[in-house]
């Protein structure tokens, strides 16, 4: 190529070129600051927002009116009585084994007791004989009597054979009160049952040896059971809601899935210092014979409770050196830290007598640094489980 093939460019051409690339770069260099700073801009708004912590709601589950408490009970007969013997013998029979019905006053057995036998004939000698010397006393005393009037015998005479008949007299009275205690004794001969019952023990045979008293074992033992008493040692936190007259349920291994009626009849109003329990008394019907003496059941009771008492996880706790406190919302979403005061620990949830309102908002796990003021923003799920709704209420109240 020559020389003259080369053109040499413009002035104007060069200031053009010149003017571009002042601009472009003018507009790389601007890019470049706007970036910056709206780089700059986001990281100072994600740093704001990271600085308001996120939360959940923790779930508030009302109180219902009445909370169910299930405690052990002991079923014991309406009537229970050990028949011992008064005498000492032996066994020359019996009329019923355990499980026999029978009547008051109905013989259950009968023993033989020669020495009583024997000792109510000597009695009755012994008053034989003293009647017929009371007899002569007094022949004798009306004789001398009438011989004093014709004052044939001394006054002294006729004074002593009247004193001697009186205290002959008062001999025969004697062993008249011993013949009719002996007679007595010989009642007890027989071994009759207190009241209409069933016999649910029996420890004799015959020709056992019995002696008397009520020491050792009953020969009998007889069970009222038309009606049977419940004995409940009630834990004193709970004390306070129990009543006569409350009704109850119970429930007993033998009979799975069947609740049977109770009715509160006796509150001791007295608290064990053991194991700081009361015992309550309930009695039930037994008219159909399907409870038994000693057996174990569960009574369920119906207890009121506080209308204002909530149910909060045990997460939603905070234990300080204020107390017992709960992070709070109110309207505008800060933090309300509240007293509160906790009821029954029921492992992963607490009950809040005092200090909440079913329809307040509380955070689920709080982070340590919140204090009353913070803002927070609320997880997205976290609206699903904060309100209480009729139907929890309501399934409390099932349960």
């Amino acid at each position: 190529m020559s020389t003259e093939d080369v053109k040499t460019p413009s002035r104007r051409s060069l200031l053009t070129v010149a003017a571009a690339a002042l601009l472009l770069a003018a507009g790389v260099v601007g890019y470049g600051f706007i970036s910056r700073a709206q780089s700059k801009q986001e990281v100072v708004d994600w740093t704001a927002a990271q600085a308001v912590p996120t939360v959940a709601l923790a779930p508030l589950v009302a109180g219902a009116p009445n909370q169910v408490l299930t405690l052990p009970g002991n079923i014991q007969p309406l009537n229970r009585a050990a028949v011992f013997a008064r005498v000492n013998g032996y066994v020359k029979s019996w009329d019923h084994d355990i499980g026999s019905p029978v009547k008051a006053g109905q013989a259950l057995a009968s023993i033989d007791a020669p020495d009583l036998d024997q000792q109510l004939s000597q009695a009755e000698a012994t008053l034989a004989s003293v009647r017929a010397n009371l007899q002569l006393a007094n022949l004798t005393a009306g004789r001398n009597a009438v011989l004093l009037q014709k004052q044939i015998v001394a006054q002294q005479l006729a004074d002593q054979t009247a004193a001697d008949a009186k205290a002959k007299e008062a001999v025969v009275d004697a062993n008249e009160a011993n013949v009719r205690q002996l007679q007595a004794m010989q009642s007890f001969k027989t071994l009759a049952a207190p009241f209409d019952g069933v016999v649910t023990a029996r420890n004799i045979e015959i020709g056992m040896l019995i002696n008397s008293g009520g020491s050792g074992q009953p020969l009998f033992e007889v069970s009222d059971l038309h009606r049977v008493r419940i004995y409940v040692q009630v834990p004193q936190a709970f004390s306070a809601g129990l009543a006569p007259g409350m009704k109850a349920k119970f429930d007993m291994p033998q009979y799975p899935g069947v609740q049977f009626d109770a009715t509160v009849s006796h509150v001791a109003k007295a608290i064990n210092p053991n194991s700081h329990s009361m015992q309550v008394e309930l009695q039930a019907d037994n008219s159909a014979g399907k409870f038994y003496g000693g057996s174990y059941c569960n009574v369920h009771f119906e207890i009121p409770t506080d209308g204002n008492l909530v149910k909060i996880p045990s997460t939603a706790l905070i234990m300080g050196n204020q107390g017992t406190q709960v992070a709070a919302l109110d309207g505008q979403d800060k933090v309300v830290l509240k007293n509160v005061q906790l009821g029954r620990d029921l492992g992963d949830s607490v009950e809040v007598v005092s200090g909440l309102a079913p329809s307040d908002r509380i955070i689920n796990n709080p982070p340590e640094t919140l204090v009353s003021g913070d803002t927070v923003r609320l997880a997205a799920t976290s609206s699903q489980g904060s309100a209480v709704t009729a139907a929890s209420a309501s399934s409390a109240s099932a349960r």
